[in-house]
């Protein structure tokens, strides 16, 4: 495990790219038992589970993109896509050897097992709070904003994976600093800011551009990367309870987003009261 920053943005992509990322233990259990009963496999059920796990969901998103051939003018973006055009005895091929979080981190202590943990639970909330909104607003994809929720903060928990000691080292600046931005402490600890890691590793891997602009908060005048963006800031400013500060400020900007009052997103989040007729189900959604 790396306990010192590497020289450049090079040396990572190649530390993750080199290395097989290892997946949650349960996404590792669940793939083996479908590998016991291939006949029987569901696309959608593998596509689901896949869709928990964010290393998972990346790795197979790597995967398939060179099996597009000319034949098919548009990226993959999406992980039921990805798995039927892999084909399922392929797809089971190709992932049999998976390597686990709980394993690798066994000797980081449990500090380092819970940092990660804990980003993946915000990840996934953040995909939650994602997909839910772009049902409510009709989008015409709502897995590729979901995938781009996952995957948003995925350089950190990759940094996390492979040197737990470095990322301890961040939180401990911002709780020593509590205005110390978080890209100011990750470029003090890592020389680069995860966001800039990442978009490395998106180039790398050949990841679709759709997906790369979601991720990039940079573009979030988009209505589909706003919805992102603020399913990641929900997530992030929820994940210790709901008393940040910060978070008035996110019901304000996701109640546009959805064009609802700050209340009624508090409402949806299960923070107040459902109005009787739509805790009844007779509201107009």
């Amino acid at each position: 495990m790396l306990d010192h920053p590497l020289p450049d943005i090079d040396s990572w992509t190649l530390l993750f790219s080199n290395n097989a990322l290892p997946v949650l233990r349960v996404t590792k259990r669940r793939i083996e038992e479908m590998r016991a009963n291939l006949d029987r496999v569901d696309a959608r059920e593998l596509a689901r589970l896949i869709l928990q796990d964010p290393i998972m969901t990346v790795r197979v998103l790597a995967f398939i993109q060179p099996m597009r051939g000319r034949s098919l003018q548009h990226d993959i973006t999406t992980i039921a896509s990805a798995v039927m055009m892999a084909g399922i005895e392929p797809f089971f091929n190709r992932f049999s050897e998976l390597f686990t979080i709980e394993d690798q981190l066994k000797e980081g202590g449990p500090q380092a097992l819970l940092g990660v943990l804990q980003i993946i639970r915000r990840a996934q909330r953040a995909a939650d709070y994602a997909q839910e909104w772009a049902i409510w607003r009709h989008d015409i994809n709502m897995e590729e904003v979901r995938i781009a929720a996952l995957l948003h903060d995925l350089a950190e928990l990759l940094v996390w994976c492979s040197a737990p000691r470095l990322g301890l080292r961040i939180l401990e600046q911002q709780k020593a600093d509590p205005t110390m931005r978080s890209a100011d402490a990750q470029k003090n600890t890592l020389g680069f800011t995860f966001f800039q890691i990442q978009h490395e590793l998106c180039r790398v891997w050949h990841l679709p551009a759709l997906l790369q602009t979601l991720i990039d908060d940079d573009n979030a005048e988009q209505p589909r990367v706003k919805n992102v963006t603020l399913a990641v800031r929900l997530a992030r400013h929820s994940s210790h309870g709901w008393d940040d500060a910060a978070l008035p400020d996110d019901y304000k900007d996701i109640g546009q987003l959805l064009n609802i009052t700050p209340e009624a997103v508090r409402q949806r989040l299960g923070l107040e009261p459902m109005p009787a007729r739509e805790a009844d189900g007779q509201g107009t959604d």
